[in-house]
């Protein structure tokens, strides 16, 4: 007998709107890959009927927000019995597990599917006349045939049964995204969800996801009772934002994927405690699929990206070709006003994409940065239809600087580096060592087919300024660059062997290269200058005297 099914009756344990069931969780749990986010459960019902039962939290698409409401509309709608469904994992061992598992009517709102079938209707009253309707086949008898608002059904039952409810809304932000351009149809939906859920008595919990965080929308404070969870802050949800390292592992180990080539692909999202959470639905595709690829790109459409990195803010172009290099750059996610419109500086335009999912964010450096190699090919596909051809110029001969450094041509490397720095010189100026660091990670771009780029590598003598680390298989050395800026390139070698930065890769056990790159202003005709010397076997050999 299916889970979802009331044992002895026959009928279904379902409403479309009113108590769901379970049928999504137990699809979900009967599926080849489930990684078990319960104990999120525990979390949820401490929160129950305090000050802090109105949770926001904001993701990217792909992140499994409808996959955790799915959840907890399994655990909280009275009527069915989903106790089976839960036995065995991690919210079992909790001590509220029974205490309200299945006890609460649970209201379940997908604004999009609502934006979609109002049409030409208006969005929040076609709602509550489809809710409504629902909930009269429980409770009709408690209140008005009449009535068409749902906050005053929802109070008229509570006085008269004691019934407190719980909100699971999924896509809550799509008005704002949807219909950007209709303030007045956002200052009136807004008004709709505070009169259902502020300070309504039965709001037992009200668990909401979307995209964009929900407290500035322009100086309209409609929801301000709602606690944020989003990329620039999970707080506690950090390990049920994605997958962690080791339930990737894991997950690598059963199907026989290589776990560093995953990581190169789906990781680089961060957070203070866990400083590796990947994108989970690419991981199950890849996973699923036996392959490697962008999956990101079935569900996105890069023209958005491109619309946000075209966007005219002094200061926007250079900062996305420092992280299209691998570096990173600060933010001030504090002005952003949570919206896909209102846009004051490039800090805005960054934060945005931080929500949604095409740069991490580290809160404790306040920085933002790509974050894996499915997100650069978005960046890349964003640049290729126009606006950003210098770009893809260094971008198309990076191929060539690759094979010229493996190759140990050091006149050819400079030679290439003079060309990419001519290139991109009218959006990055080169003023230190880290700017140059950001330039040299572009030239490197095609590296990162076969290679881990790591900016600053920690070493225990200092920091190395570039290092390729090869991808297994492919038979490549690795590389460690260090950047001089107006001394000289053989400076930058006998550094990388004072401070001993290849005892970082002292697991590593194959060919390195030690490549440094110096760069002369003063020196217009040829202002970069390469040395690469080869270690073997512990020792070091100068690549032109082999």
């Amino acid at each position: 007998m299916s889970p979802f099914v009331k044992k002895g009756k026959g009928i279904l344990c379902m409403g479309i709107y009113l108590n769901p069931g379970n049928e999504g969780f137990w699809n979900a749990v009967r599926s080849k890959i489930y990684i078990d986010k319960t104990r999120l459960i525990a979390y949820t019902n401490e929160l129950i009927n305090t000050e802090q039962r109105f949770i926001c939290v904001s993701r990217p698409r792909r992140f499994g927000k409808s996959m955790t409401l799915k959840m907890l509309a399994a655990y909280y709608s009275c009527g069915c019995n989903s106790k089976e469904l839960f036995e065995g994992r991690n919210i079992e061992g909790e001590n509220s597990f029974l205490e309200h598992l299945n006890q609460y009517d649970v209201i379940f709102l997908n604004m999009q599917q609502f934006l979609i079938r109002a049409r030409s209707q208006n969005v929040t009253d076609y709602l509550e006349r489809v809710v409504i309707s629902e909930i009269r086949e429980t409770y009709g008898a408690l209140f008005s045939e009449k009535e068409t608002i749902l906050a005053v059904v929802l109070e008229q039952i509570f006085v008269k049964t004691g019934k407190k409810f719980i909100f699971l809304i999924d896509e809550w932000d799509c008005v704002m995204r949807e219909q950007q351009e209709s303030e007045a149809l956002q200052k009136q939906y807004l008004d709709f969800l505070r009169d259902l859920l502020k300070d309504q008595s039965y709001a037992a919990l009200a668990y909401m996801t979307g995209i964009l965080p929900v407290k500035k929308y322009g100086e309209h404070s409609a929801l301000n009772m709602f606690w944020e969870y989003s990329m620039t802050d999970q707080k506690v949800l950090q390990e049920y934002t994605g997958f962690t390292e080791k339930e990737v592992k894991s997950l690598c180990e059963c199907f026989g994927m290589d776990f560093a080539e995953t990581s190169s692909w789906y990781d680089g999202y961060k957070f203070p405690e866990y400083q590796h959470v990947y994108n989970p639905r690419s991981v199950v595709e890849a996973m699923s699929c036996h392959k490697f690829s962008n999956y990101w790109a079935s569900t996105e459409v890069y023209d958005a990206l491109k619309i946000y990195m075209d966007m005219d803010f002094d200061g926007l172009r250079a900062d996305i070709v420092r992280m299209l290099g691998g570096g990173h750059v600060k933010i001030n996610t504090r002005s952003f006003r949570n919206d896909m419109r209102n846009f004051k500086t490039k800090d805005d335009v960054l934060t945005l994409l931080v929500h949604l999912g095409y740069l991490a964010y580290d809160s404790e450096t306040r920085e933002a940065f790509i974050p894996n190699k499915e997100i650069i090919e978005e960046f890349e596909n964003a640049m290729s239809v126009g606006g950003w051809s210098e770009v893809m110029r260094v971008v198309m001969e990076s191929e060539k600087l690759l094979e010229d450094t493996l190759a140990c041509n050091e006149e050819s490397v400079a030679e290439g580096l003079d060309r990419a720095h001519m290139e991109i010189s009218s959006i990055l100026t080169y003023n230190d060592e880290n700017s140059l660091g950001c330039a040299i990670g572009l030239a490197y771009y095609s590296a990162r087919k076969d290679y881990m780029l790591i900016r600053e590598l920690p070493t225990g003598h200092g920091f190395a300024d570039v290092v390729f680390l090869p991808l297994p298989h492919t038979g490549k050395p690795a590389l460690v660059i260090e950047l001089k800026y107006e001394k000289t390139a053989a400076a930058a070698i006998q550094q990388i062997k004072d401070r001993k930065y290849t005892k970082a890769l002292e697991n590593y056990t194959g060919e390195i290269l030690l490549v440094g790159i110096n760069y002369d202003k003063n020196c217009a005709d040829k202002p970069h200058r390469c040395v690469i010397e080869r270690i073997k076997k512990n020792a070091v050999q100068n690549c032109n005297n082999q």
